[in-house]
Order: C-alpha cells, then sequence, then structure tokens
C-alpha cells in the first residue's frame, strides 16, 4: 500500500501541498481532478521521489521515501511532456530503457509496441513521431516493467478516440494486475468510466471524493 502522510510540498514559502492523507491501494484506479495550478503535477513528483518533500511522509510497503529509498521502486510514470532521443526508433527507446535493470526481453517490448498501437513503427525514428505517437511510446515505457504503482500525469493528451480506448483498456488490465494507478487529467471524460475512485485536489488539499 502506498500511505501519504501530513505530506506539506511549499515552495518559496507558498504552500502548494498541505497536509495530505491518504492511503492507496492496489488494483484500484484513482482519478485526481484539480484546476490548472491547484498542485496536482507536484503532488505525483513529490510522492514518488522526483521532488523532495518539505515534510511528513510517503511510505510504501512499510519503508519510507528519502529513508529507505530514493525514489519509489516499482514504478511506471508519465509526467508532464514526455521527452524522447528523437534519433532513436520507438523500439530502440524501450530497449535502452529497459537494459537498465535488464528484466524484460525483446520479446515483451515487442509486446508492449503492439499493445499501444506502435509495431508498424516500432523501427521509425522518434523525430518521424507524431505527437500521439510519442504519447503511445511514453504509455508503452510507463508499463513496460509491469510496475506495482503507475503515475500519469495527462497520460490521454494528443491522443485520438481510438488510442484512448486503448488506454482505458490497458489501464484495466493493468488494474486486474493488482498495479496502484494515480491518473491526473483535466479531460475526464476520457478517463471517468475506469476510474474506481475520483479526488479532487483544492487549495493544496484532498477534498471528499467525489462520484
Amino acid at each position: 500500500m502506498l500511505k501519504i502522510n501530513n505530506l506539506y510540498k511549499t515552495f518559496k514559502n507558498q504552500e502548494v501541498l498541505k497536509n495530505i492523507n491518504y492511503n492507496f491501494e492496489p488494483g484500484t484506479i484513482y482519478c485526481i481532478q484539480g484546476k490548472n495550478g491547484s498542485g496536482k503535477t507536484v503532488f505525483l513528483k513529490s510522492i514518488c521521489g522526483l521532488t523532495k518533500i518539505t515534510s511528513g511522509s510517503v511510505e510504501y510497503n512499510g519503508k519510507i521515501l528519502n529513508k529507505d529509498f530514493s525514489i519509489l521502486p516499482s514504478l511506471g510514470v508519465i509526467i508532464e511532456t514526455p521527452i524522447f532521443w528523437k534519433d532513436k526508433t520507438g523500439f530502440e527507446t524501450l530497449e535502452f530503457l529497459t537494459s537498465i535493470r535488464g528484466k524484460i526481453s525483446k520479446t515483451e517490448i515487442e509486446e508492449v509496441l503492439g499493445k499501444v498501437g506502435l509495431s508498424d513503427v516500432k523501427d521509425k525514428k522518434i523525430r518521424k513521431y507524431s505527437l500521439g505517437m510519442r504519447q503511445r511510446l511514453a504509455i508503452a515505457q510507463a508499463i513496460v516493467e509491469k510496475p506495482e504503482i503507475l503515475l500519469l500525469d495527462e497520460p490521454t493528451n494528443s491522443l485520438d478516440a481510438e488510442g484512448v480506448e486503448m488506454f482505458q483498456k490497458l489501464m484495466l488490465e493493468e488494474k486486474e494486475r493488482g498495479t496502484t494507478i494515480l491518473i491526473v487529467s483535466h479531460v475526464m471524460d476520457d478517463i471517468k468510466e475506469i476510474c474506481d475512485k475520483k479526488l479532487m485536489l483544492l487549495n493544496g488539499e484532498f477534498s471528499k471524493e467525489i462520484s
């Protein structure tokens, strides 16, 4: 379980996040809403270790972020606009990223590229990818290593209707696998059907769950 305890995040004396407490459970899709500037992206960065929290703690399976580990283990993430090496192909990109841990085979990379609809362009340079294709690749890199936690910031950006449907299907598969999934989006129509719990981030805090 991912537990957030009394989390605060301050930038130059401005509280962006304050006193957030929440337990995120495995096999659940959480959709987080909030106005632009409400701190949604900062929240994702804070709980995975990409930015240091001001106070409070992030606990995963009994271990504490910034004490027992510097970034959440077994993590798949899309935060802000994905940036890839333009002179690598889609396949080469995933091959390089997964080589760090060495847990994923070339066959598994091929399978994931097929799931996101990039099989036909897997050997094309990313500089020739459309925005939608790059977003599909971002989704692929987030799920390719079968993470226990997915943190996704506006994951349906630049996707067409077919791409949104693909994303929804993949998230339900990840949920079935037991993944804890947090999705930040301002386009709720793209994800509302797959959400188990909807949270509103307002004035730096989670308001009550919304239906």
